[in-house]
């Protein structure tokens, strides 16, 4: 049995591990803040070598919403979920819908969406036990694939960067080198390519490949993507990839991805400040699909909506950038920094 440490989840709201051993169900939830709204978090499947490491996980993810969301203006608080399973030896229908039953004990509390492991199949299965799912099928009121406006994200933040770096944000001639060829890398290579940019990718598998060199982007090995000379380095896969080991082999000027939880380390993002590499953090750049789901939230789904409000990205990462001139701090602190003043903010506005 799962025992957690309430040391651990010290300034998370609630933290809720759920179990049906009937259904093989073993899922942990937590809500770190709703100070701005109902938390909102994707669902990870994973099959995690131990409890611990998943509830390190999950705990680690949460609070990253919470300051997404935060940092982005959006009226949503912070939460993830994770499920202890192998999601390639195929998930039952009765453990999908163990889990949409327990999420209706949070009483709207907590919504959430498809994440690593999990799809959109995977949510429909779990909404028919559940209210409390976003991004659904338009066809069903939801807001649809996340990856679109994630990748848009990513494009516009980029640009910011390449203008804070080289006094315009045009990215005709600079070079992306993307760790991690998924559905947003996918999205993001389109409109990269479309500018002019060139690309260079890697992925696990051959035929992610075979599809990233059908776009004209080039490939390499996945252990020789830190190696690539580029303008910008782009982590959109897990977590963890930007430390002590890796960053030495970086020879770009930006850090700029999809991935959640980029850096392995707190003290990782202050070796890049201390290199002169300018790091968007994750939080702030691959909000996209946070603020698509956000869109139908208490609302019906507008495309033209989420559009207008993922490409105000490129002006957060200006303000992040920004203030970490002025105060001479890294990315980071400057993204810390602006979620935690709206959120110090909205709590003094509470009654």
């Amino acid at each position: 049995m799962l025992v957690v440490d309430h040391l651990s989840c010290s300034g998370y709201e609630q933290v809720t591990v759920f179990t049906d051993a009937e259904a093989g169900l073993k899922a942990i939830v937590a809500i770190h803040d709703t100070t701005l709204g109902p938390a909102c978090g994707g669902t990870r499947i994973w099959p995690y070598t131990g409890e611990d490491e998943a509830l390190a996980d999950v705990l680690l993810l949460a609070r990253a919403m919470t300051y997404k969301s935060a940092v982005a203006g959006l009226d949503i608080g912070g939460g993830k979920s994770v499920i202890i399973a192998d999601p390639g030896a195929g998930l039952s229908e009765a453990l999908l819908r163990a889990f949409g039953r327990c999420l209706n004990t949070l009483d709207g509390r907590f919504l959430t969406t498809a994440d690593v492991g999990c799809t959109g199949q995977d949510m429909e299965i779990v909404s028919r036990e559940t209210d409390h799912v976003v991004g659904l099928p338009v066809s069903r009121g939801g807001s649809g694939d996340s990856s679109i406006m994630s990748g848009l994200g990513l494009y516009v933040g980029m640009k910011a960067c390449v203008k804070a770096v080289w006094g315009s944000d045009s990215l005709r001639g600079r070079r992306v080198a993307m760790q991690g060829f998924g559905k947003v890398g996918t999205r993001a290579a389109g409109h990269l390519l479309a500018e002019g940019a060139r690309v260079v990718a890697t992925a696990l598998h051959e035929s992610t490949l075979r599809k990233a060199r059908s776009m004209g982007v080039e490939t390499v090995a996945p252990d020789e993507i830190y190696d690539v000379d580029c303008d910008i380095f782009s982590p959109c896969a897990l977590g963890g990839v930007i430390n002590r080991d890796t960053i030495p082999r970086l020879s770009c000027r930006i850090v700029a991805g999809a991935a959640n939880n980029q850096l392995a380390t707190a003290d990782d993002g202050e070796e890049l400040h201390r290199l002169g590499i300018l790091y968007a953090p994750d939080f702030v750049i691959n909000a996209g699909g946070i603020i698509n789901l956000s869109t139908e939230v208490g609302a019906s789904y507008d495309p033209d909506v989420a559009r207008a409000k993922t490409e105000r990205i490129y002006g957060v990462v200006e303000r992040v950038i920004q203030t970490s001139r002025r105060d001479g701090m890294p990315t980071t602190w400057a993204a810390n920094r602006l979620a935690e003043e709206r959120l110090t903010a909205a709590r003094a506005a509470r009654p």
